[in-house]
């Protein structure tokens, strides 16, 4: 189970505790207590994981030599088609100010999907790219994200480029989150001297610009400034990929049935090139208590037919990037009555393992991924207890799995596990 973003540091006004400390959490407690807990660096010290690269990372796939972009998982989360030499790119809608300036970078976190699949239609129509011979598809996904593939004519595509997105960068080919930035439109520059990385850096310029036109004078955003929200005028791209990943199959390499249960692009992208089952969820809705018990239900339908259950929830993650740090702990509590608290009444923990982590932490007070290792516990079957207090970063320092320095170290450590 894979709580994004749920990690975060000491809040002065919970009394220096961090949300998962100031939140009810009497299930995951119960788990950290009878269960083994540590802490992990879900990729490394010093590296503040995008999602991607720390899920990756926790299914057992060194990111440094797995990973070939985000923007390559997210085409095929969103069910597009790539090819290698094909160009895929992570998007945001953001808002667009004077000077370049980028006034939010999700949009106002409001755009809704009728609004965004909209906006989407008239980037498809209008633009057309001419700086080389390509066609792109565009598609939005959730919210204010969406996805770009651009597929030159003539010669393959390099992702050997940089980010229009300030916020992050990357770094020995993983995304990772910038530490400080400044929030200015930043140009698709080539990182090396090929004629593919040149070509693919103009292709992306252009269609930031030409997209720009469309979006800023579409009758949506009109509305929405008419309404007093931000527009959505410009599109933001990262962590582009030409290569499709060659991830072992995760069931062959354990010797056994893996399923996923995830409803973001990325984690159903990596889902689907991992070799597990995917079960279709519906995207997050605003009730949390409700996604939880969905995938209770699905969970306890499934479980017959499989060995191991990849569960994500984003749930934490977006209230820390807001800073709101009140929502942050409640969504952790919602969490834990609604889906471990309903879990424990459908399964029998002596007959299963369970894992609680997160991919990366999302401090509240940084409104960004850090590079901070994130709890870590499992629980059930014959695991002897550390007898902790409580699941929480400070406890779970205490514990008997210490501090794993890689992602990579906890799937054989559950394999191991399981077949004790």
């Amino acid at each position: 189970m894979v709580i994004d973003g749920m990690g975060d540091l000491p809040i002065e006004e919970l009394a220096n505790k961090t949300p998962l400390e100031a939140a009810e959490t009497p299930n995951m407690d119960s788990f950290a207590r009878n269960g083994k807990n540590g802490l992990m660096y879900t990729v490394g010290k010093g590296v503040a994981p995008e999602s991607d690269v720390a899920v990756i990372s926790v299914l057992g796939y060194d990111p440094f030599k797995h990973s070939t972009g985000r923007g390559i998982l997210e085409a095929i989360g969103a069910d597009i088609s790539v090819e290698d030499g094909d160009l895929a790119l992570r998007c945001n809608f953001a808002t667009l100010g004077d000077g370049k300036k980028i006034i939010d970078r999700r949009a106002g976190r409001d755009l809704t999907a009728e609004e965004a699949a909209e906006l989407s239609r008239a980037v498809d129509e209008n633009v057309k790219l001419e700086s080389h011979p390509a066609d792109f598809e565009f598609k939005n996904t959730i919210g204010h994200r969406a996805v770009l593939v651009i597929r030159s004519k003539r010669k393959n595509l390099s992702s050997r480029i940089t980010n229009t997105d300030p916020a992050y960068q990357r770094i020995e080919g993983l995304g990772v989150a910038k530490p400080k930035n400044e929030m200015v439109l930043k140009k698709c520059e080539p990182t090396n001297g090929s004629k593919e990385a040149k070509t693919s850096a103009k292709l992306v310029n252009e269609f930031v610009d030409k997209s720009h036109v469309v979006l800023d004078r579409h009758k949506i955003n009109k509305k929405r400034t008419a309404r007093g929200k931000l527009k959505a005028n410009v599109i933001l791209t990262r962590d582009a990929g030409h290569l499709l990943p060659k991830f072992f199959n995760i069931n062959e390499k354990y010797g056994v049935r893996f399923v996923s249960l995830t409803d973001m692009p990325v984690e159903r992208g990596i889902s689907k090139l991992t070799g597990m089952h995917i079960v279709d969820l519906p995207p997050p809705s605003q009730n949390l208590e409700k996604d939880c018990n969905l995938r209770v239900e699905k969970l306890r339908d499934l479980m017959p037919s499989y060995d191991c259950f990849y569960i994500h929830i984003k749930g934490p993650d977006e209230p820390g990037h807001d800073g709101k740090f009140s929502l942050k702990t409640r969504l952790i509590s919602i969490i834990d009555k609604h889906f471990f608290g309903k879990l424990l009444q459908k399964i029998e923990l002596k007959n299963c393992i369970v894992c609680v982590t997160a991919d990366h932490a999302t401090p509240c007070k940084l409104k960004a991924h850090s590079d901070d290792p994130v709890p870590l516990l499992i629980s059930g079957d014959k695991i002897k207890g550390d007898n902790i207090l409580k699941f929480s970063e400070r406890e779970c320092r205490k514990g008997s799995l210490g501090v794993l320095e890689h992602g990579t170290e906890l799937m054989p450590k559950l394999i191991s596990f399981l077949k004790a």
